[in-house]
């Protein structure tokens, strides 16, 4: 049951469009693009051909890779979605 102008399931809706969203953004983020480089872009070492065959495009060495991603990670924005404008449009 939905109130005002919003149609039935329109919660259910946002919420699976934000979920659909959020993996697009992530997926998105995972993957390397372009040529694999052999050395390092922040230190410098030489990465393994192993891990350059198994992520092509890769830039980051493991020990660079693993320090940022426990990095927190900011997200700005909000979710228009949700927001009392984007339904009253």
């Amino acid at each position: 049951m939905a109130g005002g102008w919003a149609q039935d399931g329109a919660v259910n809706e946002q919420i699976e469009a934000s979920l659909a969203d959020e993996l697009a953004r992530l997926k998105a983020r995972r993957r390397p693009v372009g040529e694999s480089l052999s050395h390092c872009a922040e230190c410098g070492e030489e990465i393994p051909q192993a891990r350059r065959a198994a992520l092509p495009g890769v830039k980051l060495c493991i020990a660079c890779q693993q320090d940022r991603d426990a990095r927190p990670q900011l997200r700005g924005g909000m979710n228009r979605r949700g927001s009392k404008d984007s339904q009253l449009k």
